[in-house]
């Protein structure tokens, strides 16, 4: 088995379990090889360099370890299971499959659990676990890696102190899907692949498999009017996406093309921007080890 943690992750209290948790593994019968990464792109090169001959791959950290950990699996070619203790600050992926935010737990329910096929993204030539997001917030928002948590709420708090339409930051962004095509400035856009988005984007299950093979897409418009801003403000708070300025459906696909200026956000991290870009759902593309 190869494990890989990152110490830095959330309050470091990953690291301090790991005598145990390499227990869990060992009475499990697992011969455990351990990792420690030591910056951004370790956990990739780590698991698709090692994977190639075990038979169990576990990752502890957050989002972007979990990220990291997946793009390692699916480059490498080789069809191995993944184990996720999730011990960061946010954990969306974990907490859309109910995963166990103890840690110790979640160690024990990989060794229980049997590997369940997930769907997976790719932005362009990178991978994605659960969310690829852009907009006029994501500068400020998320300069520093991290999830895409709170983002819907913020865009509602900084409509909130909008008195002029000049203060909006806007992007124009053009979506071509297999249908149609959606062409318009946006104040926020995510293409996810989970039913949480840090708790503010929370849907049904049934609306939302996440072994289906495709994404959810939500668009939010820059508003003409400040009467739209109040429109707006009222859907993101009641999570009730049904106004003239959000967009809202399900795809297996897309282009998007915009300003290469324009970043985005992978699962919590920056990505550059790009001129156009196709993501891409690859239908359970992941094996994931999950207790049901």
């Amino acid at each position: 088995m190869l494990f890989v943690m990152n110490p830095y992750a959330g309050t470091r209290q990953g690291v301090r379990y790991l005598a145990d948790i390499i227990s869990i593994f060992n009475r499990a019968d697992y011969e455990v090889r351990t990792y420690m990464t030591d910056g951004q792109g370790d956990a990739m090169r780590i698991v698709e360099e090692k994977s190639v001959d075990v038979d169990l791959v576990v990752c502890a950290g957050g989002d972007g370890t979990f990220n990291e950990a997946v793009s390692g699996i699916l480059t490498s070619g080789k069809d191995v299971p993944l184990g996720y203790i999730p011990c960061g600050s946010t954990n969306d992926f974990a907490a859309s499959l109910g995963l166990p935010t103890n840690i110790l737990k979640a160690a024990q329910e990989i060794v229980e659990g049997k590997p369940t096929r997930y769907d997976m993204g790719l932005f362009g030539t990178r991978h994605f676990s659960y969310v690829a997001s852009f907009g006029a917030f994501t500068r400020a928002s998320y300069a520093t890696p991290q999830s895409v948590k709170n983002a819907l709420g913020h865009v509602a708090y900084i409509l909130g102190g909008i008195s002029e339409l000049s203060q909006i930051r806007k992007e124009k962004v053009r979506i071509e899907l297999k249908d149609r095509i959606i062409e318009d400035e946006f104040i926020f856009g995510a293409i996810s692949n989970s039913t949480s988005m840090g708790g503010i984007l929370t849907l049904d299950p049934k609306q939302v498999d996440m072994k289906d093979g495709k994404f959810e897409l939500l668009l939010v418009r820059a508003p003409k009017n400040l009467a739209e801003i109040g429109e707006c403000i009222q859907a993101l708070q009641t999570q009730k996406y049904n106004c003239a300025m959000i967009t809202f459906l399900s795809t297996d696909s897309l282009t998007v093309v915009a300003n290469p200026d324009m970043p985005w956000t992978l699962d919590g991290e920056r990505e550059d921007g790009h001129a156009r870009v196709e993501i891409r759902n690859l239908h359970q593309a992941l094996r994931l080890m999950k207790k049901e």
